[in-house]
């Protein structure tokens, strides 16, 4: 019996259309090591992938948790596939912390590592929870 295509399942689990592109996006997202801007996208994606469709799938895939905004040190936003334990069908329910290399510049997602609880003082409510950590990752020790 042959198993299901990852990209397959995920779409429909969410109740979107397998659109070429969608598919594309999704599959860029769940290969890739670290987290992909929509620059980096668009470059794997190549020249015929309209930008427009792009910004509207990555849009929908958030909305619908497939994909969840991965906090950085700049204004530019990244993204990372959700693993499926982490999401529901319409959000991403997974609290992780995110790791910066300050070597390659590559933000990683830490599923295994939550966010920890933070004891906020009266009069503060928080809205997100993102923790990004800055180190070296392991593609980048030295030998």
């Amino acid at each position: 019996m042959p198993t299901a295509d990852p990209i397959s399942v995920a779409l429909s689990h969410h109740g979107l259309r397998q659109t070429p592109v969608r598919r594309a996006v999704l599959r860029a997202l769940q290969t890739a090591p670290y987290a992909l801007s929509s620059h980096d996208l668009e470059q794997q994606l190549g020249p015929d992938t309209d930008r427009i469709t792009l910004y509207r799938t990555l849009r929908t895939f958030e909305q619908k948790g497939v994909i969840h905004r991965v906090v950085g040190t700049t204004d530019i936003i990244h993204y990372a596939a959700c693993a499926p334990a982490a999401c529901t069908e319409h959000a991403h329910t997974d609290d992780h912390v995110h790791f910066k290399c300050t070597a390659c510049q590559q933000t990683y997602c830490l599923d295994q590592v939550p966010v920890p609880d933070v004891a906020l003082p009266g009069g503060f409510r928080a809205t997100t929870r993102d923790y990004l950590l800055s180190g070296v990752c392991q593609r980048c020790q030295p030998a």
